[in-house]
């Protein structure tokens, strides 16, 4: 003869049991949607990623933000691009460059366009807008590190 006790018991546990079994079911329903949204975002932005090189790499130089304010960015030089395009210092840089009489130092131009060349601190970011310069094809720099203007 069966024990009523046990089974309460086992009555008990089996609905303990299938209440369990269906909150996992609704649990890995929501697992499986969530893992395909994922795999859809997944693919747009493979593709955003994929339109947003093409359109950088056809686009050229855009300006950029610095502390929320648009700076317009050094654009390469190339032809039919006039020195015009370029932020003001550094039009000031390569006419200081233009009108020396041979290659110069960063010190040079620094004297030419008003930087305390006495501190190091106030000559290093002009030394960086030269390099910048000769990275964009605008200068060139020699190998004793000497700045001229493009030939």
């Amino acid at each position: 003869m069966l024990d009523p006790e046990l089974l309460k018991r086992i009555t008990a546990r089996r609905e303990e049991l299938d209440e369990l079994e269906e909150q996992l079911a609704k649990q890995l329903v929501e697992v499986r949607a969530e893992r395909d949204e994922l795999a859809a975002a997944e693919r747009v932005l493979e593709r955003m990623t994929g339109q947003l090189a093409e359109e950088r790499a056809s686009a050229g130089p855009m300006p950029g933000q610095v502390g929320g304010r648009a700076v317009m960015m050094i654009p390469h030089r190339e032809p039919g691009v006039e020195e015009d395009v370029l932020p003001f210092d550094d039009q000031r840089i390569i006419a200081a460059v233009r009108q020396a009489a041979g290659p110069v130092m960063a010190r040079e131009v620094g004297e030419v366009v008003g930087v305390d060349v006495s501190v190091r601190s106030k000559l290093e970011p002009l030394r960086s807008k030269l390099v910048r310069l000769v990275d964009r094809g605008w200068l060139r720099k020699l190998p004793d590190g000497r700045f001229t203007t493009r030939l």
